[in-house]
C-alpha cells in the first residue's frame, strides 16, 4: 500500500491508502506503485485513477504537481473532483462558456493561456464523467 493525499488550495479531495495510482502528466499517463522512486513531475489535466484491491475511484484534475517519496504520493492542484459529483451537463456549459472566451481571448497572451487552461480542465471533467458514467454500465449521450 501507498498513501495518497490528492489536495487542491481549498481542501483535502482524498487521503487515504492505494495499491496504484495512475495520473497524467506531460509525457503521458504514469501509474505509481508502493516502492517507487522519488519523483516530483508536472501533472497535466485528465484523469487520475486510485486503485485499491477490487475498488476504482476516478477523479477528474487540472494542472499541478506530483511528488513520490517511495512510501506516500501527494498531488497538488488547483481542482480535483470525484468522478461521481461531476454533473455532465453543467460540464457541457462549462466548456461551451471556455470555447468562446478562448475564441475572444485569441489576441490576449494572458487572456488566451488562461482560457486554454479552463477549456483543459472542463474537457478532462467531461472525460472522467463520461468514463465513470460507461464503467456504471449508464448509456453516453452525445452532445
Amino acid at each position: 500500500m501507498i498513501h495518497l493525499e490528492i489536495i487542491t488550495p481549498e481542501r483535502v479531495v482524498f487521503q487515504g491508502e492505494a495499491d496504484s495510482v495512475s495520473l497524467p502528466t506531460p509525457d503521458g499517463e504514469i501509474t505509481i506503485l508502493p516502492h517507487h522512486i522519488p519523483l516530483i513531475s508536472i501533472v497535466v489535466a485528465g484523469s487520475v485513477l486510485v486503485r485499491k484491491g477490487k475498488e476504482e475511484q476516478l477523479f477528474a484534475v487540472s494542472r499541478g504537481v506530483i511528488e513520490v517519496d517511495g512510501k506516500s504520493i501527494r498531488v497538488l492542484t488547483e481542482t480535483a473532483d470525484r468522478a461521481a459529483d461531476l454533473q455532465e451537463e453543467a460540464i457541457e456549459k462549462a466548456k461551451n462558456a471556455a470555447e468562446k472566451l478562448l475564441q475572444e481571448k485569441h489576441n490576449d497572451v494572458e487572456g488566451f493561456a488562461e482560457a486554454t487552461a479552463i477549456l483543459e480542465r472542463e474537457l478532462a471533467r467531461l472525460h472522467v464523467a463520461r468514463r465513470h458514467r460507461s464503467r456504471r454500465g449508464m448509456p453516453h449521450i452525445e452532445s
